[in-house]
């Protein structure tokens, strides 16, 4: 079995070992260590990354008792240097120490028991059986684990032998046999876990909670801990200064300034849509009025694709017409297709040719189809080729 040299200190970077197999799986060389600092994926926690005499380890993975370490290329030799990426180390020791003590959180809060967790590279969640949770209730979750991180409790990590783990009083069971290896926070939290953890809790940083959502019956949280929670607050710092300088408002003011903009943004779009209404009435009467055939073809330039669809369909309801449009435009050109009830041609048939002559996509029903194309150059071709279709079915 491969020496777990993390279990005894996670703080270990640099360390020497003797090669003791060479293996390939999929084509990707690996080694086998006499014994390791890197910690192979494993509880929600991913593996470590750094070199091997100055190779990239790529993955490690644990297998039985052997750890395998991925490597970029071969290494040659059976004399082995590691070093460990430290700061990724270290950001995982805080993202996991930080989980153990949000877990307890939760539980002597809201008793909310932890259903899984995973450690992603940006961001580490939590699923909790909780079927809802309120602002204020997440805020006291918050503030128990917080305070746990600035009172610097000690973090120990021994082994129970399996005689003795029920004079441990573990968060929950543990899920394998025999000896566990135990993370406990002093006087607060004693979980079974294999993982690597910083020596006090406040080194963890800041413990961050920035947004949930329902999976399976119970809650999923995103949190951040330490660097990756203080990056977090530059990032939305800046952003709340530069929303707060846009309406020159305190930082307190500016969601209510935002709702109060977007609020009249919704009515001024309510009224423009009701101008553009009344205007797509009249200029469709005067088509309807100028152009007496069953049929009006017309490629634009100076409308959008929604004031063309507008148009068209103000069109259909007032006249027994086919209306063929194009809204030329850049990057996308419209084709839009629409007849009124009392035209028996299903326009989906007539889409498969129409769309071939531009290369574009679309569909619809049988009164109105819309295709989007990035080639303009066959619109008046595509238009004819309906009309075509239209007045010889």
């Amino acid at each position: 079995m491969t020496a777990r040299l993390y279990f005894d200190d996670a703080y270990l970077a640099d360390f020497e070992a003797r090669v003791i197999r060479r293996e390939r799986r999929d084509g990707r060389p690996a080694l086998v260590l006499e014994r390791t600092a890197f910690y192979p994926e494993s509880g929600g926690q991913p593996a470590d990354r750094g070199t091997i005499n100055g190779v990239r380890v790529v993955d490690v993975q644990e297998e039985g008792g052997d750890i395998l370490h991925f490597v970029e290329k071969d290494v040659p030799g059976d004399d082995a240097q590691g070093k460990i990426d430290w700061p990724l180390r270290f950001d995982r020791m805080q993202q996991h120490s930080g989980q153990h003590i949000l877990s307890q959180a939760f539980i002597e809060v809201l008793n909310g028991e932890t259903r899984s967790f995973h450690m992603g590279d940006d961001v580490s969640t939590l699923e909790i059986g909780l079927s809802q949770v309120s602002e204020e209730a997440l805020e006291r979750v918050e503030r128990r684990a917080n305070a746990v991180v600035f009172e610097d409790r000690e973090v120990k990590t021994y082994f129970v032998p399996e005689d003795k783990i029920s004079d441990v009083p573990l968060r929950r069971p543990p899920k394998k046999e025999g000896t566990i290896r135990v993370v406990e926070i002093a006087g607060f939290d004693y979980s079974a876990c294999g993982g690597t953890h910083v020596r006090r809790t406040g080194e963890v940083g800041l413990i961050k909670v920035t947004r949930w959502e329902k999976i399976r019956g119970n809650l999923r949280f995103d949190f951040l801990c330490g660097s990756r929670a203080l990056s977090d607050y530059d990032l939305k710092n800046r952003s709340a200064r530069k929303i707060s300088g846009l309406f020159s408002v305190g930082d307190k003011d500016a969601a209510a300034s935002v709702e109060k903009a977007l609020a009249e943004l919704k009515t001024q779009k309510k009224a423009a849509r009701a101008m553009q209404e009344a205007l797509a009435g009249y200029e469709a009467q005067e088509m309807i009025k100028n152009e007496p055939g069953p049929v009006i073809r017309r490629v634009f330039t100076d409308k959008t694709a929604e004031e063309v669809k507008l148009l068209a369909l103000n069109i259909v309801r007032r006249a027994s017409r086919a209306v063929l449009f194009a809204a030329k435009a850049q990057p996308q050109s419209h084709i839009i297709l629409a007849r009124s009830d009392d035209i028996k041609v299903d326009l989906r048939q007539l889409a498969p040719a129409v769309s071939a002559i531009v290369s574009g996509k679309g569909g619809g029903g049988p009164s109105l189809v819309e295709i989007v194309t990035q080639d303009p150059a066959c619109l008046d071709e595509a238009l004819l080729k309906a009309e075509e279709f239209i007045r010889n079915p």
